[in-house]
């Protein structure tokens, strides 16, 4: 897993924090979501927040190689890394104001996607775009997985790289079968995965027994504290909002690999398309003037 270098503390909280005791890991868990609101919290607040007690807080900053509370405090607050929520779609049914009540809806919700859009096009993704879709193009056969509403986004991306990219297969249409699938794996076959808050278990598992098998794993997540990131071998982050469910910066996401996916074998790619354009008209699926 690769993470921007400015966030040293917090990738050394990703990298041990599976191998600490359970109260730990349920610290860990907590900063990793609220380290923004780390810079003025006193050390029984935090332990308050995250459901533990102080013993634990201590415990776990000396795992993480600091003498005291303040010196983690500090280096947490000047990484200064965006922080983000889930469960949005609940609170945007919600919270987003209704006609005559001020901001329309529409203009409301094309703003925030925008600013997601912005927020989510930082240096670690950048840095980690190039090796996903290296990833992607040497691997043997792409296998897609994705939950509740994250099977919208498999789906979405294998319809469109499936048009011209004939090595990737479905997982998400039926789970029923999802292990029997990874256990049939071949060695250099990946699997591209979409886990989203609330995780599921079905996901866990499937990436825990992909990794087993030694099959590397692309993962699109929204948090660094995503319990499966760890097995990762490129992770692809992007901004979820606190204000409204959006899959805009995901679909945006994969708009990119497909065409950069393409652009690796433009003749061959551009072949394939004029094929399928020219037999969906012949066969009168498409409409043609």
């Amino acid at each position: 897993m690769s993470l921007d270098n400015e966030t040293i503390t917090i990738n050394k909280i990703v990298d041990i924090k599976d191998s600490l005791p359970k109260k730990q890991r349920k610290l860990c868990d907590y900063i990793l979501k609220n380290y923004l609101s780390m810079g003025l919290i006193t050390i029984k607040e935090l332990a308050d927040n995250a459901g533990v007690g102080i013993s634990t807080v201590m415990r776990t900053i000396n795992a993480l190689g600091y003498e005291n509370f303040n010196d983690l405090r500090k280096d947490i607050y000047d990484e200064s890394v965006p922080s983000v929520s889930k469960w949005t779609l609940k609170k945007s049914l919600t919270e987003i104001p209704t006609e005559g009540e001020g901001v329309p809806t529409l203009v409301k919700v094309w703003k925030e996607s925008v600013d997601l859009l912005e927020k989510s096009l930082d240096s670690n993704l950048f840095d980690n775009f190039g090796d996903a879709v290296d990833l992607i193009v040497k691997s043997s056969y792409i296998n897609v997985l994705g939950t509740r509403p994250y099977k919208a986004t498999s789906l979405y991306f294998e319809q469109l790289l499936g048009e011209f990219y004939p090595k990737i297969r479905q997982l998400s249409l039926d789970v029923d079968v999802v292990y029997d699938r990874i256990l049939q794996l071949e060695k250099d076959e990946i699997l591209v995965v979409f886990a989203f808050e609330p995780y599921t278990n079905l996901i866990i598992e499937a990436v825990k027994l992909t990794y087993e098998q030694g099959n590397r794993i692309l993962l699109i997540t929204d948090h660094i504290s995503c319990p499966v990131i760890s097995y990762a071998s490129v992770t692809l982050k992007v901004e979820v909002s606190e204000e409204q469910f959006s899959i805009v910066p995901i679909i945006a996401l994969l708009d990119a690999l497909v065409i950069e996916i393409g652009k690796r074998s433009p003749e061959e790619s551009i072949n394939k398309l004029k094929k399928l354009e020219k037999t969906l008209q012949e066969k009168n699926i498409t409409f043609s003037y």
